[in-house]
């Protein structure tokens, strides 16, 4: 029987919530610490990636100002506040933290998240810099917002390196329904959907734990491809799902390579996916990713980059800016460092991150690296700047 190919990509995002009004700021003290409001998912169902991401942060800051917590001559308060994947638990920490006097908000490890605390940034003319958040939505949502992480769109770039001929081909997005699923779904649209392929998604609740209905609609559907986007403790029971139904065991399946945690989930079908991947320990290896690896207990992960790249941006931020949110911004904008995955740049016209992406596979459980596939392969279209 002829094998279809099946593409997935996992990381991490939840739903949306509500905006909010403009903050007033306490005024800094000349010389004062530049407060940065650190607002991610400390308990929730993303706190593994919230963990990774805090963790990779303060290695990262520490590397950025030599240990000092300053940059130039300005120390860095860190004020921590767990949105526990709410979005309104998010804006009400990012508006508290701005009446502080936070000049810098950082975090976001949901995508619901990161799309309702950027408008609370733009409102509140203060720095946010998003992370782990995959959706497409936040590059180019206002000129205060930056991501630390890739986005959905690159996902789907990356997967579309292992794709051969897509043309009249029928794609299934199998996806959670939330901010993160959406954006795949569009992304997929966009990126194979314009080769000529038919794309359909099956959005799942992301609160759902029982996967066998949606494992069978996916069996009867027969796609030539299916995308699964998803993140969370039930990736484990959704994989299982697929697999009971025989989904796996008849098909090529490439998926997105989760956190260090997951890879147990595949069991002996690990070694027959092909993954594309944002990152996995061993993916690189530089003067950069020595350094977070020394510092961080339990070694890296896939979010690792978000959070270490978010402190580099941020001591960037202050020693040009200082407290100046629009010399920050300037800063910021076209702004090319090295990473944790190599060279890193800040698109000035929409903020998007450039990067390097990859294919990689498993062997006995743990991930090897097929190819790095270059940052401007995997650049997002340049989207207008929406404020």
């Amino acid at each position: 029987m002829k094998r279809r190919l099946i593409i997935i990509a996992a990381t991490a995002a939840l739903a949306a919530g509500a905006c909010s009004s403009p903050q007033k700021a306490a005024a800094p003290e000349q010389g004062a610490p530049v407060k940065v409001g650190l607002v991610y998912s400390q308990t929730g169902a993303l706190a593994s990636y919230g963990k990774q991401y805090i963790d990779s942060f303060k290695a990262g800051l520490s590397f950025s100002t030599g240990g000092t917590q300053k940059a130039g001559n300005r120390a860095i308060e860190l004020i921590e506040a767990d949105d526990a994947g709410d979005p309104a638990k998010a804006v009400s920490a990012a508006r508290d933290l701005i009446g502080k006097g936070a000049k810098i908000l950082a975090g976001s490890t949901s995508s619901g998240v990161a799309l309702q605390v950027a408008p609370v940034a733009a409102q509140n003319k203060v720095l946010f810099v998003s992370g782990p958040a995959a959706t497409d939505g936040i590059t180019g949502i206002n000129r205060y917002t930056f991501r630390s992480g890739r986005q959905s769109y690159q996902d789907v770039l990356t997967a579309k390196s292992f794709i051969e001929a897509p043309q009249g081909k029928s794609v299934l997005v199998f996806a959670q329904d939330s901010a993160f699923g959406k954006a795949n779904v569009d992304a997929v649209t966009a990126v194979i959907g314009s080769v000529g392929a038919k794309v359909t998604p099956l959005l799942v609740a992301s609160s759902a734990t029982e996967f066998t209905p949606f494992a069978s609609q996916v069996k009867t559907a027969k796609p030539d491809l299916l995308f699964v986007a998803w993140a969370g403790t039930t990736a484990s029971a959704m994989w299982q799902s697929l697999d009971q139904q025989g989904i796996l065991a008849s098909t090529k399946v490439v998926t997105g390579l989760d956190q260090k945690a997951s890879y147990p989930t595949f069991g002996l079908a690990g070694d027959k996916v092909s993954f594309l991947s944002h990152y996995f320990e061993g993916a690189t290896d530089n003067a950069i990713t020595k350094a977070a690896s020394s510092a961080i207990t339990g070694g890296l992960d896939i979010f690792s980059p978000d959070g270490f790249n978010a402190a580099q941006m941020i001591v960037q931020a202050i020693k040009q800016g200082g407290d100046d949110v629009e010399k920050m911004i300037t800063a910021l904008e076209g702004w090319s460092f090295d990473g944790m995955k190599g060279k890193m740049t800040i698109r000035k016209e929409d903020h998007a991150m450039l990067q390097p992406m990859f294919q990689v596979k498993l062997a006995g459980g743990k991930p090897q690296l097929i190819k790095e596939i270059a940052p401007d392969q995997v650049a997002p279209p340049a989207v207008a700047m929406k404020s």
